[in-house]
């Protein structure tokens, strides 16, 4: 018997992969830049294990029996023993079956990158499993395409490539997760329901009807690409929260210019945007930056010397009646009231109330890990957590 358990990060793009052109390799039409939030507060664990006893491979995903048959997840598995055949010490655990058992500590398939930091702890745990050495991203690749910026820690670009059997479609860390130590994270979740239309399901139908998608991947991206990184190396804030803003509201673009249209924000989501513009309008310079992915979830990107000030707004824009325990998670912070002077000069506008069902206060963290112990399967290869 051999066990393995992992940790992997959810990752945030600041510029967005939205398209491919090869669904089998899964390779982008465009490069993609995202910041690794902190596993203390959002992440996947993964525990895998084989043994000749085992009379069937199973997984479990949140306590809940899953399909072994997905495409991608079989993809992942066959290219991992594809290279762990080629040390033939590997030859008799590569015929045992397989127990797979993996949780998230945040809502799955709602716009908040579950599949990214799922897939990157599968691949992370199956490397180590078979003693795999190789390039850890361009594996998680084959399940999720964000999963490989889930691989490294800090801020990481992955580069589109253009070979075409995906060789050069790897991520790449631009810097440390210890480079911008004041960068903080604000996760608003409007929703934690399963999404309407997967994110795979709304690409493939943005390459195939939108006009816009191609003008993004060829004359918008490259550039922003350039300005974010130099942004990021350079710690110029206001520059990153102009380009994460617009790149967000022109994937978004895409995404409605998509037809049938692919519609992930809701009301709410835009009254966050409001809010936020506002916000860096009464300051006269960008101190938040907003991005939504395939979901209604905010993502907030601002300075630590901030974050005070803005969770008061929010808490005055959006009231909640929820206990402060189970609203406010991540980082420990107080929520303070705005001051009124703020609430005037802003003209605020207060929503009904509970329409958050909680914050999570995070920062860049690091990339995929494994652990010495803390497994999720039993020794007879069952979850110590079911449904």
């Amino acid at each position: 018997m051999k066990v393995v358990t992992c940790i992997a990060p959810v990752n945030i793009a600041v510029i967005k992969y939205w398209g491919k052109r090869d669904e089998d390799l899964i390779l982008p039409i465009n490069d993609s830049i995202s910041a690794t939030l902190s596993m203390d507060h959002m992440c996947a664990k993964t525990t895998i294990m084989c043994s000749p006893d085992f009379e069937d491979s199973k997984f479990w995903l949140n306590g809940v029996e899953q399909s072994l048959e997905s495409k991608r997840l079989v993809n992942c598995l066959q290219e991992i023993k594809r290279l762990a055949s080629a040390e033939p010490s590997n030859a008799e655990m590569l015929r045992w079956n397989i127990r797979i058992c993996s949780e998230n500590n945040f809502p799955t398939a709602a716009g908040l990158a579950s599949s990214a930091a799922g897939y990157a702890c599968l691949v992370t745990a199956l490397a180590n499993l078979y003693g795999v050495k190789t390039d850890l991203s361009a594996l998680a690749r084959r399940g999720s395409g964000s999963a490989c910026r889930s691989i490294y820690g800090g801020w990481v670009q992955w580069h589109m490539g253009c070979n075409p059997d995906g060789s050069d479609s790897i991520a790449r860390v631009i810097e440390p997760s210890i480079h911008w130590p004041e960068m903080r994270i604000l996760v608003l979740v409007v929703n934690d329901a399963r999404k309407k239309y997967s994110s795979t399901t709304g690409m493939n139908r943005s390459v195939a009807t939108s006009d816009l998608i191609k003008h993004r991947a060829c004359n918008v991206v490259p550039k922003r690409v350039t300005e974010m990184r130099e942004a990021i190396k350079t710690k110029d804030f206001n520059k990153f929260a102009e380009i994460t803003m617009k790149d967000s509201n022109q994937f978004h673009a895409i995404a409605l210019d998509t037809h049938p249209p692919c519609v992930y924000m809701n009301d709410t989501s835009h009254a966050i945007s409001d809010m936020i513009h506002a916000y860096n309008e009464h300051k006269g310079v960008n101190k938040v930056a907003y991005t939504f992915d395939a979901g209604p979830n905010a993502c907030l990107y601002l300075l630590e010397s901030e974050v005070a000030e803005v969770l008061s707004l929010i808490n005055e824009c959006f009231p909640s009646t929820v206990a402060k325990s189970d609203y406010l998670r991540g980082i420990p912070l107080n929520i303070e009231k705005s001051s009124d002077d703020l609430k005037f000069a802003m003209n605020l506008q207060v929503n009904e109330p509970n329409l958050l069902k909680y914050i999570i206060y995070t920062k860049v963290g690091e990339g995929a890990q494994v652990l010495d112990g803390d497994h999720l399967l039993t020794m007879v290869g069952l979850p110590k957590n079911t449904i």
